[in-house]
C-alpha cells in the first residue's frame, strides 16, 4: 500500500498516514460525518471538560449536542450551554438521552475497562442508520505500551516530562488500550460481531514523544517514514474507526 491510499477489506475502507494527518484533519472528519449524514442530535462521551466541537459550531447547525460523562466534576468544567449527562457508558443500564444520529469520542477508549460494553452501549444508543466515531491511541506504539506497564504515579511523571498538559483541563486517567489498535481483520471482526458495519477504520503512524531526544527522533522519524509506505497495524500510535449501526437489525 502506497502512503495514503485507501484499500478494501471486505466493506470497510482501510487507510494509513502520518499521526500529524490525524490531528489536522479530526475537525473536518467530525463536521463531515455530522453535515453528510444530516444529523441534528450527537453526543460525545467523554468529553468532560474538554467538548471537541464549540457551542457556536452546534447552534449554527442547530444541533442537540450532549455531552455524556461518568464525572460530574469533569462536566461542570465545560461551559455553560451544553445538554450534559451523568452516566457510565459502560454500565450495566444504557445511559438516557438517545436515540442520536452521531455519537463520538476523543482519547477515550484506551480509558475503558469493558469496551464490548462500551461499544454495546453505544450502538444501543445509536437510532438505525446512526453513525459512532472514535478517535483513540492504539498499541504497540512503545510510549504506549510504557504507559500500560508502568504504575500510574511513574507514567503521569513521565507524561509531564515528555508531553506536559494543563492539569485541570487535561487530567490523567488510568489507560488499559483494550481494543485500542490499529486496523487488523480480529478489530474489525469484534464490531461486526456487535452489529456494527464498520465503514473506516484508519490508522496512523508516529508520535511526538522524543522529539526532545535528537538521535532518537531521527531514527523515529525514519521508522515513521517506512511505516506508513510499508504499513504494519501493530504499530500505528492512533487511529480512527467510524462505525455504523444498519437501518435494519441483522438476522440472528
Amino acid at each position: 500500500m502506497r502512503c495514503g491510499e485507501t484499500v478494501t477489506a471486505g466493506s470497510t475502507r482501510v487507510r494509513f498516514g502520518y499521526q500529524i494527518d490525524a490531528y489536522t484533519s479530526y475537525d473536518a472528519t467530525l463536521k463531515g460525518l455530522i453535515e453528510n449524514n444530516n444529523c441534528k442530535s450527537i453526543c460525545e462521551v467523554g468529553g468532560g471538560a474538554n467538548p471537541a466541537l464549540p457551542l457556536e459550531y452546534a447552534n449554527a447547525a442547530h444541533l442537540r449536542y450532549c455531552l455524556l460523562d461518568i464525572a460530574p466534576t469533569e462536566l461542570a468544567k465545560a461551559p455553560v450551554g451544553y445538554d450534559k449527562i451523568v452516566a457510565d457508558i459502560c454500565g450495566e443500564t444504557i445511559p438516557v438521552g438517545g436515540p442520536f444520529d452521531l455519537i463520538f469520542s476523543k482519547m477515550l477508549a484506551e480509558h475503558v475497562r469493558d469496551p464490548r460494553r462500551f461499544h454495546r452501549n453505544v450502538y444501543a444508543l445509536l437510532r438505525p442508520g446512526g453513525v459512532a466515531f472514535h478517535f483513540f491511541p492504539t498499541l504497540y506504539a512503545l510510549p504506549l505500551v510504557a504507559n500500560r506497564l508502568l504504575p500510574e504515579r511513574i507514567g503521569t511523571l513521565a507524561q509531564q516530562l515528555f508531553s506536559p498538559r494543563d492539569p485541570v483541563k487535561d487530567g490523567k486517567f488510568p489507560a488499559y488500550y483494550r481494543w485500542c489498535r490499529g486496523p487488523n481483520p480480529t478489530q474489525i471482526r469484534r464490531f461486526e460481531e456487535l452489529g456494527y458495519d464498520v465503514e473506516e477504520y484508519a490508522g496512523f503512524f508516529g508520535h511526538g514523544y522524543y522529539d526532545k531526544i535528537p538521535v532518537i527522533r531521527t531514527l523515529h522519524h525514519l521508522a515513521t517514514r517506512f511505516l506508513v509506505r510499508h504499513p504494519m497495524s501493530w504499530f500505528t500510535s492512533v487511529a480512527f474507526l467510524i462505525l455504523r449501526r444498519p437501518t435494519l437489525a441483522r438476522a440472528a
